[in-house]
């Protein structure tokens, strides 16, 4: 697997997660907002890779021995 490819799922993970997470408290449908920070924080920080090519979540899966592809 790339790290290019290993991102995509992993931010889309996230992002559902988090999601899942807003709308899920104690076990019943209720809503809980803050995690919904955790989605925009996921989001601005692929906003901001599209524009300076960086991403800390790429120097980690390379540290970790994915290939770049």
């Amino acid at each position: 697997m790339t790290i290019q490819r290993a991102i995509r799922i992993i931010a889309g993970s996230f992002i559902l997660l988090s999601l899942y997470l807003a709308s899920i408290y104690n076990g019943v449908i209720l809503s809980e907002p803050s995690w919904l920070w955790f989605t925009a924080f996921v989001g601005a920080n692929l906003l901001q890779s599209g524009f300076t090519q960086w991403c800390l979540m790429e120097v980690i899966l390379g540290k970790l021995g994915l290939k770049h592809g």
